[in-house]
């Protein structure tokens, strides 16, 4: 299968640089994953397309503030993005500029509350950082950072928890899981109370997700490792709701990709943690996601190779063209799909 066969002309005017006043009142384009039908509503309406038994998988990963602006001992600026955790307080890191922060560069951050000494250089070139600090680092991080908000977002975040869903719990993403930031407390609360059970995992978003496929033939993209937990009550109410005949809802594509790691062929679930490198695409068959909240993809990447595997390409594809000719907001901070 092509790349190209995940191509569409998107206008740039329709990628959303900031979120909507409202979360909820974005809009939502319903996709029947077996007619292809279309149906145009707002997000605020999704408790109409749930029935009492389904179950809604949530990611709790909350973004870090992992972007870092400071000086080099040597003079001139340069920036952070913290990407994975290596203990002690060493990190590796997306730098620049890159050519600029070689092994033994000193750097320092928020007038020195935090320094750091650049230690090596990791294969594909990220820097590994050590960190030296006063206290506890994510607290100093949380005073100090700020956003590593997606390279298509040109204007600057007013306000910090809008990059974070209402359920974020566990910090450890370069990146927001995004289908979830639409949902409000209260949306929540009356979903709960239709009977539909409510449960999360956490998948720790990379910035590998915003990696280009660059092959041509996909079955030759190497897939990006990210790390994912599926807890013991979210296990137990997914293998429930499979058993009594209720759709189990994937919120976004981590959630999908972390229930479809760890499910067994029949759709239930253990309790687990580890690396997922899955990929999906056309051909797959899911064993445990009946349905998908989701956000609208960039064209040639995994994420709308991923819906296209659960709708069927074509229907994707007419989705993503009526979209564009209703004029919805795309990726991050834009609307959302259904696809049931």
């Amino acid at each position: 299968m092509k790349k190209s066969d995940f191509y569409f002309d998107l206008p740039v005017e329709l990628i959303a640089q900031t979120p909507i006043p409202e979360r909820d009142h974005s809009r939502l384009l319903v996709l029947d994953k077996n007619s292809g039908e279309l149906t145009h509503r707002h997000f605020y309406d999704l408790p109409s397309f749930l029935h009492e038994g389904d179950c809604l998988v949530l990611n709790d990963s909350r973004v870090l503030p992992a972007r870092l602006l400071g000086s080099r001992s040597s003079g001139g600026g340069v920036e952070l993005v913290l990407l994975r955790d290596l203990g002690d307080g060493k990190w590796e890191c997306l730098s620049r500029p890159g050519r600029k922060t070689r092994p033994g560069t000193e750097l320092s951050f928020g007038e020195g509350e935090l320094t750091a000494t650049v230690v090596d250089v990791a294969e594909g070139g990220n820097r590994i950082v050590q960190f030296h600090y006063e206290g506890i680092f994510l607290e100093v991080l949380e005073r100090l950072g700020k956003m590593p908000l997606p390279p298509y977002i040109k204007e600057e975040l007013q306000d910090a928890e809008r990059y974070q869903t209402v359920y974020s719990r566990e910090i450890g993403s370069a990146a927001a899981p995004t289908a979830g930031l639409h949902f409000t407390t209260e949306l929540l609360d009356q979903i709960r109370a239709m009977g539909v059970k409510v449960c999360t995992v956490t998948l720790h978003v990379g910035l590998g997700t915003f990696r280009p496929v660059k092959e041509d033939e996909i079955e030759n993209h190497e897939m990006h490792s990210e790390f994912c937990i599926v807890p013991e009550e979210t296990a137990r109410i997914v293998t429930e709701t499979k058993a009594q005949g209720g759709r189990v809802i994937a919120v976004g594509t981590t959630s999908c990709r972390t229930l479809e790691s760890f499910a067994a062929e029949d759709g239930t679930l253990k309790p687990a943690s580890g690396w997922t490198d899955i990929f999906i695409y056309p051909g797959y068959r899911f064993r445990c996601v009946d349905a998908l909240v989701t956000n609208f993809h960039l064209p040639e990447s995994t994420l709308i190779m991923l819906v296209s595997a659960l709708a069927g390409r074509e229907h994707v594809l007419n989705a993503y063209e009526t979209a564009v000719k209703e004029k919805y907001r795309f990726f991050s901070f834009g609307d959302a799909m259904l696809i049931q």
